[in-house]
C-alpha cells in the first residue's frame, strides 16, 4: 500500500491525521509530543505542525512530505525553523535523498545545542486484511552527546547548575519508578534538568505535570495550556462545575487556579518537598505517582478532559 492510498492529500489528510496521532511520531523520536497547531503561518508559507516536547518543554515543528525529499522542502524547513526559533525541527518524508540526509547531519554538527534536526521516513504497512498502519523510521538525529560535550566546554547552558543536575537525576528515578509501576505515562529516556516534568494527556493543549515550586512546594497537576486562552477557560470552567464529583473521585481536595494574567489554568494538589533532600526522594516519588494516578482516574470518572 502506498502513502497516497492511505492519505491522498498531505494538508487535508495526513496533517490532520498526525495532529490526532502525535503519539506515533513521538514514540519514534523518544519525545512526549503535544501538537497544538496545524498550518501555522510563517511569512507567506504554512508550517504543517507546531507543538512541544512535554518532557522538556522545548518547541517542535514538523514539515511533512509524502514523496521523496527535494530542495524546495529543505528550503521551507529552514525558513520555518528560522521563523519560529524552533528547538526540534522534524522533516517527515517517504524517502530521503542522500544529499538531504547529509544536509541534516551537517546542520546538527554546525548548529548550537539548542537546535536539533530530525529526518524521519514514513511508510504504510498492512498485514493481511488488517487496517493499514504508518511506520516511522528515524534516519537522521542529532548527536546530543557531542553537543552536550561542546556546551560544557564552552560554559553554555548545557553545563547546568548543581541543582539542575539534581533535577535530572530525580526525574530519571521518577521515570524509572513510573515504568516499574507498569504505568504507560511517558516515553522519556532521561530526566530533564529542570524543576518540572510533563506528560501528554492525549488532549491537545492539556498535559499532566509534576514539579518543584518556590520554597518547599511540590505540585501534581493538570495543566491547561492551549494556545487559545478561550479553550483553556472553557475546559477549566467545565471541570470546575464538576468539582464536587471530581474531588470525590480523587479522594481529596484539589486547588483550582485560573492563573490570572496568563492564558493557562491548572488543577492541582500542592505538597511539600525539595530536590536537595536526597533522603526524601523516594517519598516524593511515591507522592507524585500516587497523586497523578488519582488525578488521572478522577478525570476519567467525570468524563475526561473536555475537548474544548
Amino acid at each position: 500500500m502506498t502513502l497516497r492510498q492511505l492519505w491522498p492529500h498531505e494538508a487535508l489528510d495526513f496533517t490532520p491525521w498526525l495532529l490526532d496521532n502525535a503519539d506515533a511520531l513521538g514514540e519514534a523520536l523518544g519525545m512526549e509530543l503535544d501538537i497544538t497547531m496545524a498550518e501555522h503561518p510563517v511569512g507567506g508559507f504554512s508550517l504543517d505542525l507546531v507543538g512541544r516536547d512535554l518532557s522538556t518543554n522545548e518547541s517542535v515543528i514538523v514539515e511533512n512530505q509524502l514523496e521523496t525529499t527535494d530542495h524546495a522542502h529543505l528550503g521551507q524547513l529552514l525558513t520555518y525553523a528560522g521563523g519560529t526559533d524552533a528547538v526540534n525541527v522534524v522533516w517527515i518524508a517517504r524517502e530521503f535523498r542522500e544529499e538531504h540526509r547529509a544536509a541534516l547531519d551537517w546542520l546538527n554538527a554546525r548548529t548550537d545545542p539548542d537546535t536539533r534536526f530530525f529526518g524521519v521516513e514514513i511508510s504504510a504497512v498492512r498485514i493481511g486484511e488488517s487496517v493499514p498502519a504508518p511506520l516511522f523510521r528515524v534516519i537522521v538525529q542529532p548527536n546530543d552527546w557531542g553537543k552536550s560535550v561542546r556546551s560544557h566546554a564552552h560554559g553554555g547552558e548545557g553545563s547546568g547548575s548543581d541543582k539542575n543536575l539534581l533535577y535530572a537525576e530525580f526525574w530519571g528515578r521518577y521515570i524509572a519508578a513510573v515504568r516499574d509501576a507498569g504505568l504507560n505515562w511517558s516515553r522519556a529516556r532521561k530526566g530533564p534538568a529542570q524543576n518540572w516534568f510533563n506528560t501528554t494527556s492525549g488532549v491537545a493543549g492539556a498535559e499532566f505535570s509534576v514539579s518543584f515550586g518556590r520554597g518547599d512546594a511540590v505540585r501534581s497537576e493538570l495543566y491547561l495550556g492551549h494556545p487559545d486562552s478561550e479553550v483553556n477557560t472553557s475546559r477549566f470552567e467545565r471541570l470546575q462545575q464538576a468539582r464536587t464529583e471530581l474531588e470525590a473521585a480523587y479522594g481529596g481536595t484539589l486547588t483550582f487556579q485560573p492563573l490570572e494574567g496568563r492564558k493557562a489554568c491548572r488543577i492541582c494538589e500542592i505538597g511539600t518537598g525539595v530536590v536537595t533532600d536526597r533522603d526524601n526522594w523516594e517519598t516524593l516519588i511515591e507522592w507524585f505517582i500516587d497523586r497523578q494516578r488519582r488525578l488521572r482516574a478522577a478525570l476519567a470518572d467525570v468524563g475526561g478532559i473536555p475537548a474544548s
